[in-house]
C-alpha cells in the first residue's frame, strides 16, 4: 500500500510540474530530417495568445537571409526576427488555432505546440488534419 501511495505522489507531482512549466521561454530549433541545430527561438504571450520570434540563425551564411518564397507582408523580410509562430491559444496542454511559418519556403501552415517534458517542446505544422504534416521537437534554450 505504501508503495503504491508513494508511486501516485511521484506522479501527482511530475503531472503538476509539467503543466505548471511554460512554452514561453527560448527554444533551441531542432531540424527534424538533419537532426541539426538550426536556431533559437523565442516563445511569448501577447494578449492571451502565444507567436514564436525567431533571434538567432547558427549558419552564418544564413544569419542574414531573407523570406524570398514568402507572400504578403513577410516578402523578402529577414527571417531573423520574424514572428513566424502566430496566435496560437491555450487548449488543455496545448496550444493550437494558430499558424507557423515555414521561411524556407514561404509557406504557412496550422499549427500545435505542447510540452512533451519540461524542456522539450513538440511542434507540428500540418496541412488540413494534424495527421498531414511534419513535427520537430525543440529543446529548451539555456
Amino acid at each position: 500500500m505504501k508503495n503504491i501511495l508513494s508511486t501516485l505522489a511521484i506522479l501527482l507531482v511530475t503531472f503538476s510540474t509539467l503543466s505548471a512549466q511554460s512554452v514561453v521561454g527560448k527554444w533551441k530549433t531542432i531540424d527534424d530530417n538533419s537532426g541539426e541545430a538550426k536556431s533559437i527561438v523565442e516563445i511569448y504571450e501577447q494578449n492571451g495568445k502565444v507567436y514564436g520570434k525567431i533571434i538567432e540563425i547558427f549558419n552564418k551564411e544564413r544569419e542574414d537571409a531573407l523570406c524570398t518564397e514568402c507572400e504578403g507582408a513577410d516578402k523578402d523580410t529577414p527571417i531573423k526576427g520574424m514572428v513566424f509562430i502566430r496566435g496560437l491559444e491555450k487548449d488543455g496542454d496545448e496550444y493550437n488555432g494558430g499558424k507557423i511559418l515555414d521561411p524556407e519556403t514561404g509557406t504557412l501552415y496550422k499549427c500545435y505546440i505542447e510540452l512533451e517534458e519540461a524542456n522539450k517542446l513538440k511542434v507540428r505544422g500540418y496541412v488540413g488534419f494534424a495527421l498531414l504534416g511534419r513535427t520537430q521537437y525543440w529543446v529548451r534554450a539555456q
